[in-house]
């Protein structure tokens, strides 16, 4: 569904990314493991049109994205989901929604989606006249989720779900993630929790400054003592 092929992306003269190269398969969970700083979040950018690739090219259903322009990158179908949630704080939970949506203008559906977003997210369902800037952290974290999903999108990008979340909301957002894989939605997934990612995803890569050093099955990176050593806070 995606191929990254060895992008190598900048910030002014800095390397961010060290020739990449990754597959997402349709329904698959792949997920990202690495320090803060590795090169995660540039990643994303790089596919969801955030940031153009120096070189390199990366495909989506057999056509070049690689630095086309975000907003086209959505209309194709991959939503992002950035780090620090980014809700519009001063908008109600259902404005923040229907801006999900903006590129569609097909009512019925429009609404079929806000059902299915207030299904996954009942707390969104009772904050919906809220303004988003008086949830939770973890509410924020929901809408911010529930707002790429109104864009319906085939591959979803996701930065550091559950970060500054208490354990027992990140496994409710664990589960809502398997729940959005299992109605047909790929997902490519970037987390500081390396236990949790690895339990729910199908493949992972490990990135290091800037580059894939590792990757494989969950199961198998969950076995890799280099992996439990480094990331698992295992022996």
């Amino acid at each position: 569904m995606l191929k990254v092929d060895e992008i190598n992306v900048y910030y002014g003269n800095i390397q961010a990314l060290k020739g990449v190269s990754l597959e997402i398969n349709q329904g698959e969970i792949v997920t990202l493991i690495g320090a803060n700083g590795a090169g995660k979040s540039t990643l994303l950018k790089a596919i969801s049109g955030l940031l153009k690739p120096k070189q390199g090219e990366i495909m989506y259903l057999n056509q070049s994205i690689a630095g086309k322009p975000a907003q086209t990158i959505v209309k194709q179908g991959i939503s992002h989901v950035p780090e620090g949630r980014r809700v519009f704080a001063n908008m109600t939970v259902e404005e923040n929604l229907e801006l999900g949506a903006f590129l569609r203008n097909d009512k019925d559906g429009i609404r079929q989606d806000f059902e299915k977003v207030y299904e996954l997210f009942p707390r969104l369902l009772e904050r919906r006249k809220q303004l988003s800037g008086t949830l939770s952290g973890g509410e924020q974290q929901m809408l911010a989720m529930g707002r790429a999903l109104m864009a319906r999108p085939r591959l979803l990008l996701l930065d550091e779900p559950s970060m500054g979340l208490s354990p027992l909301l990140v496994k409710t957002i664990f589960r809502i993630i398997e729940e959005i894989n299992e109605t047909g939605t790929t997902i490519l997934l970037v987390e500081q929790n390396a236990n949790m990612a690895l339990s729910i995803a199908d493949r992972a890569y490990v990135i290091e400054t800037g580059r894939v050093v590792l990757s494989g099955t969950a199961d198998e990176l969950n076995a890799s003592d280099q992996v439990r050593m480094a990331y698992l806070g295992g022996h």
